[in-house]
């Protein structure tokens, strides 16, 4: 009688276990593989994203798909999904608000798509975020100076092999705890617009490892492949180039008999022509 009694309770809670394995395996998307907490959908071919997802979901791979948008709102229910892998796709913005309830979101690879800019609002709210990868983004061209605001977790950050040619110093300037920047591969000008984010890559040499080395000018013309670390102060010495009152005073004079000239020679000129008009006239009235 005992042990009707004990199959008897043990009965539901075998039922409700079945049911809970029949439900997880059911919320996995076809053609992911799911097991413990990560979901794997890499590789498939995908041209949109998985519409339902186990919500335990920690790990999840999108890599190597042929993905081009994200819905707004995606992430909203997956509230402990620390690692969200999107390289190589078709993607060239994620929609705004995308990291709201992602709050223990802590790796994020965005490399080899097609993004063009990095906006001010991008990783809002992704507080935790240690690393993010945006290299091999070849359409990489403009970083918005608050495009990593509130990210003080922030270790990794790699914007490699992309289009940037300059880089605000205001938007790094926000990461108390980076460790690792990349930044070659990039077509960089090297103008005087440069010369602030130098000089704070050369203070955070120290702890902050970069990559640097391999970073590149393409231009102005004189220091076309040059490595940015072989610039120095003397590189941007033009820039910092103030004119003293001896210098305006010179800049006034050479004005002043250059409108003379000016005058002078548009005076010969008028009387030049006035006197071959004349002779023209008086030679015109002795053939007749």
């Amino acid at each position: 009688m005992s042990h009707c009694s004990s199959a008897m309770l043990l009965t539901p809670f075998l039922i409700a276990m079945a049911m809970a394995v029949s439900e997880a395996s059911a919320s996995c998307p076809v053609l992911c593989t799911c097991r413990s907490h990560i979901v794997d959908c890499s590789g498939q071919r995908l041209f949109s994203v998985p519409p339902d997802l186990p919500l335990d979901t920690r790990n999840l791979s999108l890599a190597h798909n042929r993905i081009t948008t994200i819905p707004p709102g995606y992430l909203t229910c997956y509230g402990e999904l620390r690692v969200l892998d999107l390289r190589n796709n078709s993607l060239a913005e994620l929609p705004a608000g995308l990291f709201l309830t992602a709050k223990r979101l802590a790796h994020l690879d965005l490399s080899y798509n097609n993004f063009s800019h990095v906006a001010a609002n991008m990783f809002q709210e992704a507080n935790n975020l240690v690393r993010i990868d945006l290299s091999h983004n070849p359409c990489l061209r403009k970083v918005h100076p608050q495009a990593f605001r509130g990210l003080a977790q922030l270790r990794d950050l790699d914007l490699s092999h992309g289009g940037l040619s300059f880089l605000s110093l205001e938007a790094l300037e926000g990461l108390p705890g980076l460790v690792t920047l990349q930044i070659g591969g990039n077509p960089w000008v090297c103008g005087c617009t440069m010369e602030p984010l130098l000089k704070w890559l050369r203070n955070r040499i120290q702890r902050c490892t970069s990559d640097s080395q391999l970073a590149e000018c393409r231009a102005p013309p004189e220091v076309e492949g040059a490595p940015l670390f072989s610039l120095t102060e003397e590189s941007f010495k033009a820039c910092h180039l103030t004119l003293t009152l001896d210098d305006y005073l010179f800049i006034a004079f050479v004005g002043f008999v250059v409108s003379i000239a000016s005058v002078a020679t548009n005076f010969l000129l008028g009387i030049t022509a006035n006197c071959c008009h004349r002779w023209s006239k008086a030679s015109e009235d002795e053939e007749i």
